[in-house]
Order: structure tokens, then C-alpha cells, then sequence
């Protein structure tokens, strides 16, 4: 009887480590995700800041040189895609790191 209260009590001590190593390993992830979407609302407010601020110059360019053409079509294509989703991407981060912050 005592040697399987001795194996039980193992058991629980190998259970008890692998559940803090789990815990451990979910906290991290959680962490790491949250600084992530951190990151990721900072560089949508740093592109937008750039855009605003240079304006579009791609409006002033003489595409006559077909290089210059498909630059200000690329240019133009990101300013057009980013303008539409950065919001959205945006409002899902802010409501990510919402979801992972700390619990106390």
C-alpha cells in the first residue's frame, strides 16, 4: 500500500512540474503576442505619421520615363491599400492586446 501511495505522489510531482511548465509556455506566448500587436499598432502610426507628412509625391512626377511610371503606380497602390486597411488592422490589434493584457 505505501509503495503505490509513493508511486501516486511521484505522478503528482511530475504532473505538478509538466502543468508549470505549461503555464509558463502559455504566459510567454500570450506576452509575446501581446508586444507583437503593440508593435503593429506602433508601425501604423508611424507609416501613417510618413504618408501624411510627405503628402503624395508620386502626384507631381512626369510619367513619360516608364521606370517613373511603375514606381508612382506601386507607390500609389500602397498608399491606396494601406489607407483602407491599416484602420481595420488597427482596431483588430488594439482589441488583441486588449484580450492578452495582464489579468490581476
Amino acid at each position: 500500500m505505501e509503495s503505490k501511495a509513493g508511486d501516486i505522489k511521484a505522478l503528482s510531482e511530475k504532473l505538478e512540474v509538466i502543468n508549470l511548465q505549461l503555464a509558463r509556455r502559455k504566459k510567454m506566448r500570450r506576452d509575446i503576442i501581446h508586444w507583437s500587436l503593440i508593435a503593429l499598432c506602433a508601425a501604423i502610426a508611424v507609416t501613417f505619421a510618413v504618408l501624411a507628412e510627405f503628402g503624395s509625391p508620386y502626384l507631381g512626377w512626369d510619367y513619360s520615363d516608364p521606370e517613373t511610371a511603375v514606381v508612382g503606380v506601386f507607390f500609389h497602390a500602397f498608399e491606396w491599400l494601406f489607407v483602407r486597411l491599416a484602420p481595420v488592422v488597427l482596431m483588430g490589434a488594439i482589441a488583441g492586446i486588449f484580450l492578452t493584457r495582464k489579468r490581476v
